[in-house]
């Protein structure tokens, strides 16, 4: 049995939970509409008791005690996701380093001749806190994370003056720079 399978997760009282025949997990609350299909492989059935959902092994082996903790995970990252979203934040270090919103569009001056442009995924909302702030926020945990990343891409955080984009709590490891000849 998984141990963190085992554990139930609580339902809020707006969350509605869903699993069709097909094995299509559909979780609603006031912050949107998640699915996740569920696999074959899996064998793990849902019970729904009480605002508390358990996940119960059809099968016991190792491959299904795997799915068994990963579902359970999931679907807490579901529910916590529809209930009160996701946010990472991002920072913007730099000499003229700086970030504005154009409509949907994420517009950032990071030390290339042109500003960059990124567009806001569909499901997720982008603003920005400050000039050098970056806020991304969303139900689903696996896109905000991928958009963070996909902005911090376009100018990751060098070792030696700490220039880019990095996130909130992210710290940096910083080189020392090349002494002079002795």
């Amino acid at each position: 049995m998984s141990r963190i399978g085992v554990k139930s997760i609580k339902l809020g009282p707006n969350t509605t939970f869903n699993i069709s025949e097909e094995g299509l997990i559909t979780v609603k609350g006031p912050k949107g509409t998640l699915k996740q299909q569920v696999a074959d492989a899996a064998k793990i059935d849902f019970q729904n008791k009480e605002g508390l959902l358990h996940l119960v092994l059809k099968e016991e082996g190792i491959k299904q005690n795997a799915m068994h903790g990963l579902y359970r995970s999931l679907v807490a990252n579901m529910v916590k996701g529809v209930e009160k979203g996701f946010e990472k934040r991002l920072i913007v270090n730099g000499v003229g380093y700086k970030v504005a919103m154009q409509g949907k569009t994420l517009v950032m001056n990071i030390g290339y001749s042109k500003p960059v442009n990124f567009d806001t995924p569909e499901g997720i909302t982008i603003s920005v806190a400050g000039p050098t702030e970056i806020v991304v926020e969303g139900c689903d945990k696996t896109v905000v994370g991928q958009c963070a990343a996909d902005i911090k891409a376009k100018r990751k955080p060098e070792p030696y003056h700490g220039y880019g984009i990095r996130y909130k709590d992210e710290v940096i490891l910083r080189k020392e720079i090349k002494a002079a000849g002795k």
